[in-house]
């Protein structure tokens, strides 16, 4: 039983030494990761403001207007489509 736990024990130190010894090194600075909203004008300030100030914001945002944008640009394209005469709403087999 001791012997295991011996063991257990010097498995421990031999895996976590490696982290020891290469992270030894001082406490950085964490990484800020910002966008240039300076040269943007009207939404796209908007988005960039909105990128640097609440990335939780920013992902529920993009979350929500990708779906609705290919909502709506599908919406669109079955609308041109039908007015063009191509109907892909009914399935009819041209072959032969």
């Amino acid at each position: 039983m001791l012997r295991m736990t011996l063991f257990r024990g010097l498995a421990l130190l031999v895996m976590t030494l490696p982290t020891r010894l290469l992270g030894a090194g001082g406490g950085g600075a964490g990484i800020v990761i910002v966008a240039d909203s300076r040269q943007f004008t009207g939404w796209k300030a908007w988005w960039t403001n909105l990128y640097n100030e609440s990335h939780l914001w920013f992902a529920i945002a993009t979350i929500l207007i990708i779906p609705s944008l290919g909502l709506l640009l599908g919406r669109l394209t079955d609308f041109l489509m039908s007015k063009l005469g191509i109907n892909l709403k009914s399935r009819v087999l041209a072959e032969h």
